[in-house]
């Protein structure tokens, strides 16, 4: 199976990996950020043997003589490793294990995939997947039960929406899990309803109605799925990424892979919940492991779900749901309790919210908590795509940290129209308008809702048009950012919201070593060329661990012979 064959590949190349030593990577067009976001420029990068930069060169510097290696970066434009401030490790893994339907553009395309899917793997109790969007198929509702149980009904099956705020189930996964006409959703969920019936769509909290039944992936499943997402993560240039709702299982198989040799990739833990942060923690932040690639240093807690499945918490009524205004999926209240509860004991704060009544209820709960937690809390509000304008300029206050992602923005945009109406666009997706009130902006790519590539986030940030140049000039153009903004938003920006400044995020002197040799120049180079940009090689604390075309285990080592 091909998910065994990169397992297999990733312990063979961890057991190759040699002792760091001293080297000079050569000929590159370098681009980084220093502290202060200014641009430097350089020609090559000196690495001492602790896998740190040790010197950026500059034209005409001459280099040691006493170095153990020297490679030629053929004229590669070197960046930062880029770091993804929102995603979701395992389920990017899962995705790659499971039915994976992000590709579909119809309800009709779905069900062949499913049914394909299904065929394919008779052995297996249930058919779980992931991605479909009823917004993308153009359907003009949710899909049902019925749509599913024409295509497969003696199993159960399980699908998760693309942005993992709503459930699609067929008859046999609702009758296993005993929903019923009488069943009641929980607080901060909402079921679907086909009359007087469930119509087999659960969103946001009443997911777990279903999901809870669906059976557990095992230890060795996990392994398999950070196999997976790690080598798409290295694939994109995507050295480090926040891991938002990090569950015990998932950190055991993170300290299985660090124990093991094979994590590459920097992981920024954030809790799913109070329960899983003690149970990781316990009662402080974990330390920095396996030399700063591994790290629980916050919570992850939910005001409200998404745009898509109407789930967004909104101020007034959603233009296209008269009598709905989202979800709010705990009282304020409790969301203050919660907050306390982990900066007592340390811990950064992650808050989802999404609408803009879910915005103003973070930022309040920021503003109530911040005299009394007043040293460095750095406090994250996740996503921040619908804000009332009034609220914009409160999001510069106490150190806020806005973790956006630009690609939800080409995503969204249509979908975005209908749901608010024009006057709540004015604080959608606000980049610059932060920026410009003096708020701090991080940014990812909630994946898998969306593909990791951070180089398509960079193209949309500085141009807010799609994969097509649509709609041309960009969306509300005025909230556009500058090539270095956008940047620094994968870069340092992203590496100050996990508390990793002073280790990643720029290639200055004394930080690790990662970086990524790309064909194409984001400071100089069209949106459309920033978006094809190919990753030739990615780089970890000194060594490479993604190398185009190649296999983990055929990557050639520093100092080895460049074929």
């Amino acid at each position: 199976m091909k998910n065994l064959k990169l397992f297999s590949a990733l312990m063979l190349a961890a057991c190759a990996i040699p002792a760091l030593a001293d080297g000079l990577i050569e000929n590159v067009n370098g681009i980084t950020l220093d502290k202060d976001g200014k641009v430097i420029r350089f020609t090559g990068l000196l690495i001492d043997r602790q896998g740190k930069v040790a010197k950026l060169m500059m034209r005409g510097d001459k280099p040691p003589k006493d170095l153990d290696y020297r490679v030629d970066g053929r004229s590669k434009t070197m960046l930062p490793g880029l770091i993804d401030a929102h995603g979701h490790v395992m389920g990017l893994g899962f995705q790659a294990l499971t039915l994976d339907l992000s590709a579909t553009n119809s309800l009709a395309e779905a069900q062949a995939a499913i049914k394909a899917y299904a065929d394919k793997h008779p052995d297996r109790r249930w058919i779980i997947g992931r991605g479909w969007n009823q917004e993308k198929w153009g359907l003009g509702r949710f899909p049902t039960a019925a749509d599913l149980d024409s295509v497969i009904a003696d199993r159960p099956v399980w699908l998760d929406r693309v942005d993992g705020h709503a459930g699609w189930a067929n008859s046999r996964a609702m009758e296993i899990a005993g929903v019923t006409a009488t069943s009641k959703a929980p607080m901060g969920g909402r079921i679907e309803m086909a009359g007087s019936k469930p119509s087999g769509i659960f969103i946001d909290a009443a997911s777990e109605l279903v999901g809870k039944h669906v059976p557990a992936p095992s230890p060795r499943d996990r392994d398999a799925a950070l196999a997976e997402a790690q080598a798409a993560l290295l694939k994109v240039g995507v050295t480090a990424i926040a891991d938002m709702g990090t569950t015990i299982d998932d950190w055991q198989a993170y300290r299985r892979a660090g124990d093991e040799g094979w994590l590459s990739i920097r992981i920024f833990g954030y809790a799913g919940g109070l329960e899983n942060m003690t149970a990781i923690a316990g009662s402080k932040p974990t330390p920095w492991l396996y030399e700063d690639k591994l790290r629980l240093g916050g919570v992850k807690l939910y005001l409200d779900g998404a745009l898509g499945s109407r789930g967004a918490w909104l101020k007034k009524p959603y233009a296209d749901a008269p009598g709905q205004t989202g979800l709010q999926f705990h009282p304020s209240a409790e969301v203050r309790n919660m907050m306390v509860r982990a900066s007592m004991d340390g811990f950064q704060t992650a808050v989802h919210a999404i609408g803009d009544a879910a915005n103003d209820d973070a930022i309040g709960a920021v503003e109530d908590l911040a005299e009394t937690y007043s040293n460095d809390r750095r406090w994250r509000i996740e996503h921040v795509q619908v804000v009332d304008p009034v609220d914009l300029p409160r999001l510069a206050k106490n150190g806020i940290i806005s973790s956006m992602q630009p690609v939800h923005q080409t995503s969204d945009r249509l979908m975005a129209e209908v749901r608010l109406g024009p006057e709540r666009l004015k604080g959608a997706y606000a980049w610059q308008s932060i920026l410009k009130a003096g708020g701090k902006l991080a940014f990812g790519s909630d994946t898998p809702v969306e593909a990791p590539n951070p180089f398509h986030g960079i193209s949309v940030a500085i141009s807010r048009e799609d994969e097509k140049g649509q709609p041309f000039g960009g969306w509300i153009p005025s909230e556009r950012v500058t090539r270095e903004q956008a940047l620094a938003g994968f870069t340092t920006g992203a590496a100050y919201a996990s508390f990793a400044e002073s280790k990643v995020g720029t290639l200055m002197p004394g930080y690790r070593a990662d970086f990524v040799l790309v064909d194409t120049d984001p400071l100089l180079a069209t949106p459309g060329q920033i978006r094809a940009t190919n990753v030739h090689e990615t780089w970890v604390g000194g060594f490479p661990v993604y190398q185009r075309g190649k296999r983990p285990d055929e990557i050639i080592m520093p100092g080895e012979e460049r074929r």
